[in-house]
């Protein structure tokens, strides 16, 4: 079994999974849209939402890609699966795959909300998904508390915006 990226059009990444699942049924084990846990304030409150972490991708397994490929033809949308160049598709490798697993929870595909804390210079995860992941973490925007990860995905690398709430900062 082997996990493949699908390009979509980006805010259709749902509809496009539900036409994967309901006319590839047979021959996919999952179709999937990744999402993160992040905050925003609305009216004064901060509100824990859910946003697409990868815009305009969709992550479908299955053992049969060929005849994936040969029936994404048929779905009413544009789907396009990554690979290199135009001929070869290729599977995600193994550490994206284990990152993945890793940063999301196995049943509803989702990065949640981590809390750490900043100790001079260095950022230290107290909870979440991110704790022991502090080395991938490139920057942060503690107002609106996001942590940005420079990951190596999709063959090549890409900054990934997850939710992180600083709770207090030592000097």
């Amino acid at each position: 079994m082997a996990l493949y990226v699908i390009q979509v059009i980006g805010g259709k990444e749902q509809h496009v999974c539900d036409l994967v699942k309901r006319q590839l049924n047979d021959m996919i084990e999952d179709c999937f849209v990744p999402r993160r846990e992040v905050m925003r304030r609305a009216e004064g409150q901060w509100t824990t939402i859910r946003e697409t972490l990868f815009p305009g991708y969709l992550f479908v397994e299955t053992k049969e890609i060929q005849h994936v490929m040969e029936r994404l033809a048929h779905i009413p949308a544009f789907t396009r699966l990554l690979g290199v160049g135009d001929e070869k598709v290729i599977p995600l490798s193994q550490d994206e795959v284990a990152w993945l697993t890793a940063l999301m929870k196995p049943l509803d595909k989702v990065v949640e909300m981590s809390t750490g804390v900043i100790e001079g210079d260095q950022v230290i995860v107290t909870d979440g998904p991110l704790r022991g992941y502090e080395a991938l973490i490139s920057k942060i925007d503690r107002h609106k508390r996001l942590a940005f990860l420079d990951m190596r995905m999709f063959g090549r690398t890409k900054t990934i915006k997850v939710g992180l709430e600083i709770v207090r900062k030592h000097a």
